[in-house]
């Protein structure tokens, strides 16, 4: 393994040279981890993309182009999708893609469905208040290239940028239209903090109509899988069998059908072993010895009564 990669994770280490500023004149260097991407739902893009570790808080699509055009020529770098972004950009649950997966009978939509879905989930975002975002701390991100040739390429120019000391400079190349930071990036936050009331209704609107839409198909789905075998013959148990709630009698039949179960299977348990029949016929002999003493006791003091009876004269 080079030293370019960082033990037992498989990635490769991209420093970037970070220029000084008027707040902060120091020159730094940040490392950014980059390896192929390896997702659990294979995709369309896996073969030419890019998982990226620990990016800059400032980063944007436009950096990260002027980042790999001087790394390994323009025309090579496709997007980037960053960590905050991923679910908007691509509107996919990865677990709950895994779980729509396994149960290899759902219908897939036609495009023109998909599409459709897909315009009201981004009808249903609400405006953006800032220009640029900030990204936390240690985030990810997952650049899409040209073509699978593209990524190797990338990583031999990120380990042969690393073993000569050339790195490449954060910011350089970028267009000039990206939007600033700073006060400029506060000012425009604080006005688009007030947003369109008439806008913002349409999009509540359009959120709730997704979100029934998702509701409906989970709903349908889990009736289905109520009723369907599987390969194996097995049916699913599905929450969510009962349209209204128990009564106050069912609830007293089902509670009665539990104690006799509970007692039959304890009947049913009492004498399994042999000892357990030696004991409870020990237990019967000394019970009918027991009965016998005490009707005994009670046939003499009947007797001793009929002696001692003295009619009134």
């Amino acid at each position: 393994m080079s030293s370019s990669t960082s033990p037992g994770e498989g990635f490769s280490i991209l420093p970037i040279q970070m220029p000084s500023m008027p707040s902060f004149p120091v020159s730094a260097v940040h490392e950014v981890r980059i390896r192929r991407n390896i997702t659990k739902m294979p995709t369309d893009i896996d073969g030419r993309s890019l998982f990226l570790k620990n990016v800059p808080a400032d980063s944007t699509e436009s950096h990260f182009r002027a980042l790999f055009a001087s790394l390994i020529g323009p025309g090579r770098f496709e997007s980037i999708v960053f960590e905050d972004d991923r679910k908007r950009r691509w509107g996919t649950d990865p677990a709950q893609a895994t779980k729509v997966a396994s149960y290899g009978k759902k219908r897939k939509r036609d495009e023109k469905e998909a599409e459709e879905h897909a315009r009201e989930e981004e009808a249903a975002l609400l405006p953006d208040i800032w220009t640029r975002k900030i990204h936390k701390s240690g985030s990810s991100a997952i650049a899409v290239m040209a073509d699978e040739k593209s990524v190797d390429v990338a990583l031999k120019a990120i380990a042969k940028a690393r073993r000569t000391t050339k790195y490449p400079v954060w910011g350089a190349g970028v267009a000039e239209d990206a939007p600033e930071l700073g006060s400029a990036w506060i000012t425009s936050h604080l006005q688009l903090s007030r947003s369109d009331k008439a806008a913002t209704q349409k999009a509540v609107h359009a959120f709730f109509t997704v979100f029934n839409r998702k509701e409906k198909e989970a709903a349908e789905t889990a009736k289905r899988l109520r009723n369907e075998p599987d390969e194996d013959g097995f049916v699913t148990v599905t929450r969510g069998g009962r349209a209204t709630p128990a009564t106050r009698n069912e609830a007293e039949a089902a509670r009665r059908k539990m104690l006799e179960r509970e007692a039959r299977k304890k009947e049913s348990t009492k004498d399994f072993y042999r000892f357990q029949l030696r004991e409870r016929r020990k237990e019967e002999q000394a019970a009918l010895v027991r009965r016998f003493d005490e009707d005994r006791k009670k046939v003499f003091a009947m007797k001793e009564k009929r002696t001692k009876f003295r009619p009134e004269t």
